[in-house]
């Protein structure tokens, strides 16, 4: 008994360094895995063609949206549920990780249904190459149809963290992306007697790395997930434990499907100049996420520590927290910087590229990477408006930095100055980014943080 209360106070005791870390460290490796089966799951669909790449970069957007309901509900599920536990409320803990799941469940249904359904349509838009177009399909197809094992997934893993247990979730997230990783080869180019099924096999073999680790996450949670009661049994949705994982969620939510509206315009913007240049945008997606996925995984840490501290009204383990998170954040951000300025070819050629494709993807790293400079401290104080229950702060930044900022300054670099000034529309709204997230922060410290 003493050990589970030790446990479930950890937040609020732990000196913030040795919590943050702990807590911080195998979503870091996680996440860093999952950057890995991103790249290599690129890297062998870009041994069929280039226009094989240029169809599953063309894909982003939706698998994009996708992880924004997933990861948006489960940020709703997470602040809700610290906080409970935070302020000692452990049924209303309870009944959040009960109504997450429901959610999530009802969520891949709906996703799956319209996602096939509005895959010929989605591709037709966008190219008119047939073969594009096929394998675009393809692809899209798999990955929403089976969707549902990363809606469990994201859930499951964000219950574990939510109580501290970190560790699990690098476990089942990590051993899901390694079986993607492994089928990958294997699926796509038929060895060891599985038929040969190109991009198809591609997504089949995301979608069952997703899937096992859904059940994996299912496992750790009912097996030492102590604080929660993961029984179905009575269970009936309750309307204001919804409201409150939305409050927090559909903004996040929105937060990041800006994102796919985005990555679309900017590939219908790249496409008028060559297929390649959308290619090379959907490599630099895959790469960044070397860089970001640590500090994502930094946020997954950060969130809970900071709201169980909030709900606990302790200000300076907030503060000290937050210190630490931009810190290291920028130095990941700086490690990230010197890779794409040194090495831009050395990465792109991991994607089997042309002479045509490093022309212009080159000076496409170099220009881009600057907004790496802001993008840290901005991710990290939009996470924080997040647990303290005002996602809606970072929704403004979301829209301002990728739809007020980043498609008119694309699309006015490209009528203009062609397709090397596209690229700089990505640096200018971090800029924009960071100057109001420091606005809004001021703000909420105010409002909450100064009179704790």
């Amino acid at each position: 008994m003493a050990q589970e209360v030790q446990q479930e106070n950890k937040m609020g005791i732990l000196p913030v360094p040795k919590l943050l870390f702990q807590m911080a460290l195998p979503v870091i490796i996680s996440m860093l895995i999952q950057a890995l089966y991103n790249v290599v799951d690129s890297m062998f669909v870009a041994k069929i063609n280039e226009n094989a790449l240029t169809a599953v970069s063309l894909v982003f957007p939706v698998q994009n949206l996708l992880i924004a309901i997933s990861a948006g509900t489960g940020v709703g599920i997470n602040s809700l549920l610290s906080r409970s536990l935070g302020a000692k409320e452990f049924k209303r803990a309870n009944d959040a990780a009960l109504n997450g799941i429901f959610l999530a469940l009802i969520s891949s249904v709906i996703f799956a249904v319209v996602g096939v359904l509005a895959a010929g349509p989605f591709f037709s838009f966008q190219t008119t190459d047939p073969e594009i177009h096929k394998y675009g399909v393809q692809y899209m197809t798999v990955i929403c149809a089976l969707c549902v094992g990363v809606f469990m997934q994201i859930t499951f893993e964000r219950l574990l963290q939510s109580t501290g247990k970190t560790l699990f979730t690098m476990i089942s997230q990590g051993t899901g992306a390694i079986i993607n990783i492994i089928f990958d080869p294997i699926l796509i180019f038929g060895l060891f007697g599985f038929p040969e099924m190109g991009v198809i096999g591609a997504a089949v073999a995301t979608v069952a790395g997703q899937i096992f680790g859904m059940f994996l996450g299912l496992f750790f949670n009912l097996k030492f997930n102590h604080e929660l009661r993961l029984s179905l049994r009575g269970f009936r949705p309750r309307l204001s434990i919804i409201k409150g994982i939305y409050a927090v969620g559909v903004p996040s939510i929105i937060m990041q499907a800006i994102g796919s509206v985005m990555t679309f315009g900017m590939n219908k913007i790249l496409m008028q100049f060559t297929s390649t240049a959308a290619a090379v945008f959907g490599v630099y997606f895959k790469l960044n996420s070397f860089v970001f996925m640590p500090i994502f995984g930094l946020n997954n840490a950060m969130v809970p520590i900071v709201a169980y501290n909030y709900g606990a009204r302790q200000r300076k383990r907030i503060m000290h927290t937050i210190r630490l998170s931009i810190i290291t954040a920028v130095c990941f951000m700086l490690v990230g910087i010197a890779c794409f300025v040194f090495i831009p070819d050395v990465l792109l050629g991991i994607f089997e590229a042309s002479e045509n494709m490093l022309a212009i993807g080159v000076p496409a790293l170099r220009t881009i990477c600057i907004s790496f400079v802001f993008a840290g401290p901005c991710i990290i104080l939009s996470s924080v408006f997040q647990a303290l229950g005002n996602g809606l702060y970072s929704l403004w930044i979301s829209f301002a930095r990728q739809l007020v900022v980043i498609l008119p300054a694309a699309y006015i670099l490209a009528q203009c100055f062609g397709l090397a000034a596209v690229w700089w529309s990505i640096p200018l709204a971090e800029l924009v980014s960071i100057s109001l997230t420091l606005l809004l922060f001021q703000r909420i410290y105010r409002q909450k943080l100064a009179n704790l």
